[in-house]
Parts: structure tokens; C-alpha cells; sequence
């Protein structure tokens, strides 16, 4: 590790505020830093190389930070993270444009027992609508509602905005090689 990295590393944190929460204090909360868990395990069993846990996870971390950035803004909605993957999957599709549960649980990598669970709350808050789907009598469609629909557009611009912030370190090189680093993993 060069003299200047190592230097940083050592530096205590900046207060940087993200989503109005201090990353310094998220960071803590979320447990020992990956250099003394490294080191740790050096000391214990120097036998195995385990930077990669450190890889693995800041990986993790970094993504309960934007789950927790993500949920913080869905708050006031009343919705779950579930819910609003639903809501945003539908109106991604289009105003009127419809799915049926199966495609809607295909298309965000659920089983359909648990998409009918999260369909059911939904429509008990009146967001979705279940239609009988025209080309097949015994099927069924989903649809945003109206409601649904202004809620889904309100949420996706402030989600915008909120991951805009939680990224906001980044330059637009480091994110798009972020995003071709871990499309490499999965």
C-alpha cells in the first residue's frame, strides 16, 4: 500500500452529510472498519488472503447505505421498498400499459407467491388495479391506478434525486466504472 493511501486510510473520516445522515456516524453503525477487520484476521490466521472480505464487504455496506437512503425517502409514501419496486416496475412500463403477475414477478426476480402478497397491498391502498386480461379470460393484468400512477412519478424523481446524493462523490468516470466493476460479479 503507497505512503499516501495508507496515510488517508489512517485519517479519521470527513463529516460528510448524506440524506442528512452523517456518513462517519452511518459508517460506525455499521460495525468495525474493514482495515482493523483485515487486520484481524491477519493476526489470526495469516495463512489465508482475506482482502476480499474487505472487498465483500464495503460492497455490503455500501449497499445498506443506499438501502438506507432509499427507504429514508420512501417514508413519507407509506410505502416498502417492495411496494415501490412494484409501483416503479409498472410505471416504467407506461401509463395504461399493464402486466400480468407472472411477467411483473419475472421481471423483478420474485417468485409469484411472493408478488401476490405484494399486489394485495397495493391494491388495498388503491395503487394498482387487477384487470381480466383481454386475450386470455382466466388471466389477469395489473395496472397503476391514477394514484398509483402520480405516486409512482412523485416517488421516481425524488428517488432520483436521493441516489443523486448518495453518489454524489462520485465523478462520472468512477461511476461508470463502479458500474462495469460489479457487473462483472453479478
Amino acid at each position: 500500500m503507497s505512503q499516501d493511501v495508507k496515510q488517508q486510510k489512517d485519517e479519521p473520516q470527513r463529516d460528510q452529510t448524506q440524506d442528512g445522515v452523517q456518513v462517519q456516524a452511518m459508517n460506525q453503525a455499521l460495525g468495525a472498519s474493514m482495515d482493523a477487520i483485515l487486520a484481524q484476521w491477519q493476526r489470526e490466521r495469516p495463512d489465508l488472503d482475506s482482502a476480499v472480505m474487505a472487498i465483500c464487504g464495503d460492497v455490503w455496506r455500501a449497499g445498506e447505505r443506499l438501502r438506507q437512503g432509499v427507504t429514508g425517502n420512501l417514508s413519507a409514501s407509506g410505502l416498502d421498498i417492495a411496494g415501490f419496486d412494484v409501483l416503479l416496475t409498472l410505471r416504467r412500463q407506461g401509463r395504461d400499459e399493464a402486466l400480468s403477475p407472472s411477467a411483473l414477478a419475472k421481471d423483478m426476480m420474485l417468485s409469484t407467491s411472493a408478488m401476490t402478497n405484494r399486489l394485495d397491498r397495493l391494491e388495498k391502498r388503491g395503487l394498482i388495479k387487477r384487470q381480466t386480461d383481454p386475450g386470455d379470460r382466466r388471466g389477469l393484468k395489473i395496472v397503476l391506478s391514477e394514484e398509483g400512477f402520480r405516486l409512482a412519478d412523485e416517488l421516481v424523481a425524488s428517488h432520483v434525486q436521493t441516489e443523486e446524493r448518495m453518489l454524489g462523490a462520485l465523478s462520472q468516470e468512477e461511476r461508470d466504472q463502479l458500474r462495469e466493476l460489479l457487473s462483472r460479479i453479478g
